[in-house]
């Protein structure tokens, strides 16, 4: 008897408009995919406001549903009010698997950790400036800068001058973090797969992305480190170890 297709993990997908930009767009939503389904795609925003006419001119191609909220108030964010209300409603249907919260304000640090606190996982996306509290509060945490057109893709082969303008970080700011996901890994000899590594991080940083340092791939940030030795099998298993000080 043939076993059921695997069902896409089903999103909602919740974007403040004031604290995304729409050139995002179409990364943000190939990212998603990469983790399931964007079952609801919403946009939060005062859309009368010639400021996120950027956002307005997008919304049909990307199916996003727009929420207007009228700022009637000056120093009150009825956009926020309006999306934590609905990823409640969201929330308690049980009909999603995982939210995409897309902000840089870390006002959405309790929504995400009270919709974890249900077994539900978060996914954040946002600036580079966004708030630590916010980052650690999502399972995942993917900066809004590898979205943009010219941060390096995983489909694409490295290139010398991959390095986009928006990545600041060097490959050797990497090293402390990949040292310690080894040290929790590695066996007698100090050898460990780069996929196991690859797991540790994300749960050690929620933030990490080898693409904040320049690299489509893991392997290739690393090599890039020259820290760490590096040996391919013939199963294509790759598998690193930190380079003898001295």
């Amino acid at each position: 008897m043939a076993s059921e297709p695997v069902r896409a993990a089903r999103l909602a997908v919740l974007i403040d408009a004031d604290n995304a930009s729409a050139r995002i767009a179409p990364g943000l939503f190939e990212e998603i995919a990469k983790i399931g389904e964007a079952s609801v795609r919403r946009i939060y925003g005062d859309f009368s406001s010639p400021r996120l006419k950027s956002w307005a001119d997008i919304l049909s191609a990307h199916a996003i549903l727009p929420h207007q909220n009228f700022a009637y108030t000056q120093g009150k964010n009825a956009s926020d009010i309006a999306l934590v209300i609905d990823a409640m409603d969201l929330l308690h249907s049980g009909r999603f698997d995982g939210f995409c919260l897309v902000s840089s304000d870390s006002d959405f640090t309790r929504l995400a950790a009270r919709i974890r606190e249900q077994g539900v996982d978060v996914y954040g996306f946002g600036e580079q400036k966004t708030p630590e509290a916010f980052r650690q509060a999502c399972r995942r945490f993917i900066y809004t800068e590898n979205l943009l057109p010219e941060a390096p893709a995983a489909d694409e082969p490295e290139r010398p001058d991959a390095r986009p303008a928006s990545v600041a970080r060097p490959a050797s700011a990497a090293v402390p973090l990949l040292r310690r996901a080894i040290a929790q890994l590695e066996d007698e000899d100090g050898w460990v797969t780069l996929g196991g590594v690859g797991q540790r991080l994300q749960t050690l940083a929620p933030d990490f992305d080898p693409r904040t340092f320049g690299h489509a791939r893991l392997v290739a940030l690393v090599e890039k480190t020259g820290a760490f030795e590096v040996r391919r099998t013939s199963g294509r298993a790759i598998h690193i170890r930190p380079k003898p000080k001295g």
